[in-house]
């Protein structure tokens, strides 16, 4: 499920909002500091974590703001539970088509993806439950 353009482009103008109205934060790629993610094998593929399932519990939900490189490429998952994914800059493919900056994507409980991303991409991930590698 995607929201319409108009939609995910009322969303993504929030984002900036929310994290600038905090005194001293901001929302800038460069200020995040990027850890590459090899634990479900991804390749090419970064993690700013912003909360985790250390902080959340073995089967709590965890958000992250991800970074694609060109050429970056998930296996196949499965989400037991929801996950919004937000592209904030470049483009994601995912079986389903390919989603510009300001997409909203909704994964259902149970959905499978292989996300990829040949250009490179920025998105702001929710994950309400850990993923399951197919």
């Amino acid at each position: 499920m995607t929201t319409t353009p108009q939609a995910a482009a009322a969303v993504a103008e929030l984002l900036p909002t929310l994290f600038t109205g905090i005194p001293g934060a901001s929302f800038t790629e460069r200020e995040l500091v990027f850890r590459p993610v090899r634990s479900d094998g991804r390749s090419d593929a970064e993690m700013h974590p912003l909360y985790t399932v250390r902080e959340t519990g073995e089967d709590g939900p965890a958000a992250a703001v991800m970074r694609y490189l060109p050429g970056a490429q998930a296996p196949a998952h499965r989400h037991p539970g929801y996950e919004l994914i937000l592209v904030l800059s470049g483009e994601l493919e995912t079986d389903d088509g390919t989603y510009p900056a300001g997409s909203l994507l909704v994964m259902p409980p149970d959905s499978v993806h292989a996300p990829r991303s040949p250009k490179g991409c920025v998105g702001l991930v929710v994950w309400e439950r850990p993923v399951q590698v197919e």
